[in-house]
């Protein structure tokens, strides 16, 4: 059973949702998880290099294999990508929604809410809802009364 908490779900959802609709227009580009991946590879070497990078989206990785069976096959290499997302896979997308949200909920857990927020927005900047002021989607879930 998954932790991860249903705002966390959401924001993963949406995350794929924006890499999905730049990818549609590229035939042969890699799955959604695997590009929300890099863009998070990007972000993070730059506050815990790439053995921390690694080592993160390894454990979300463990993480998510306990809720999704087609993740089995799928491996961190040493650069910090991810091989194995074979046909089976990217039909399932349960299967990268919890691979994102685990590690949206993994990064929350070790950098905090406002700093996870902070990436979210600067690695998506044209996903909206997801700018530094408010976003509960990350924090709980909740719309903040005016």
């Amino acid at each position: 059973m998954s932790t991860v908490p249903p705002h966390m779900r959401e924001l993963a959802r949406r995350l794929l949702a924006s890499e999905l609709s730049r990818a549609s227009g590229s035939p042969g580009s890699p799955c959604c998880a695997v590009l929300v991946c890099e863009k998070w590879k990007a972000c993070l070497t730059r506050l815990g290099g790439l053995a921390g990078f690694r080592s993160l989206l390894s454990r979300a990785l463990a993480l998510a294999k306990a809720e999704a069976d087609s993740l089995e096959t799928v491996m961190v290499l040493q650069d910090g990508t991810l091989s194995g997302f074979g046909k089976a896979t990217q039909a399932a997308p349960q299967a990268e929604e919890a691979l994102v949200a685990t590690l949206l909920s993994l990064l929350v857990t070790f950098i905090g809410e406002p700093l996870t927020r902070q990436l979210v927005a600067e690695a998506w900047p044209d996903v909206p809802g997801l700018g530094s002021t408010a976003t509960p989607e990350i924090s709980n879930g909740e719309q903040d009364e005016p």
